[in-house]
C-alpha cells in the first residue's frame, strides 16, 4: 500500500506540474477540484498504509491508518479462529467475496486470522503476526481452536 500510495503521489506531482506549465488560457493551469480530488485520494491511500489490530477484555479493534476505516469484533460472539493464507487475487484494503462470503481486511502481505462468528458471518484479519494474533483471539475470547 505504501508502494500504490507514493506512485499515485508520483502521478499526481507530475499532472500538477505539467499543468502548471501550459501557457495561461481559459482551460489550462491547475484546478481547485482536481487539487481537491487530488488531495483526497492520497488521504485515502494514506489512510489504508496500516493495519492495527488491538484486543482488550471485549473487543478486538482493527484500524487502518489515522483510524477512519475501522471495526469491532465482540469477542464473546467469536465461534472459531484459525490461521489462513489469503489468495493474491483477494487484493488489499476492505474487500468482500461472495465465495465464501467472506469480508477481508488486509494491507499487504497473504496471511491473515480467519474470524467465525455466531451469526455466521467469517472475517479475515491481514497480519504479519498469525500466531500471536490467534492465541490472543482464541484466549480472550475462550474458545478452543480447531486445526482443518
Amino acid at each position: 500500500m505504501i508502494v500504490v500510495t507514493l506512485a499515485v503521489l508520483v502521478l499526481f506531482a507530475w499532472a500538477f506540474i505539467t499543468a502548471r506549465a501550459e501557457p495561461p488560457s481559459y482551460d489550462s493551469g491547475t484546478n481547485l477540484l482536481v487539487t481537491a480530488v487530488m488531495v483526497l485520494v492520497l488521504l485515502i491511500l494514506a489512510s489504508f498504509v496500516t493495519l492495527t489490530a488491538s484486543i482488550n477484555e471485549k473487543y478486538l479493534n482493527i484500524k487502518f491508518g489515522y483510524g477512519i476505516f475501522r471495526k469491532k469484533f465482540p469477542l464473546n460472539e467469536v465461534v472459531s479462529v484459525r490461521s489462513v493464507k489469503n489468495h493474491w487475487y483477494y487484493g488489499w484494503g476492505i474487500r468482500f467475496w461472495l465465495w465464501p462470503k467472506t469480508w477481508i481486511y488486509n494491507v499487504s502481505g497473504f496471511d491473515a486470522v480467519e474470524i467465525i462468528m455466531k451469526n455466521g458471518k467469517i472475517y479475515r484479519v491481514g497480519t504479519d503476526d498469525q500466531s500471536k494474533l490467534e492465541t490472543a483471539i482464541k484466549h480472550n475470547a475462550h474458545i478452543n481452536l480447531i486445526y482443518e
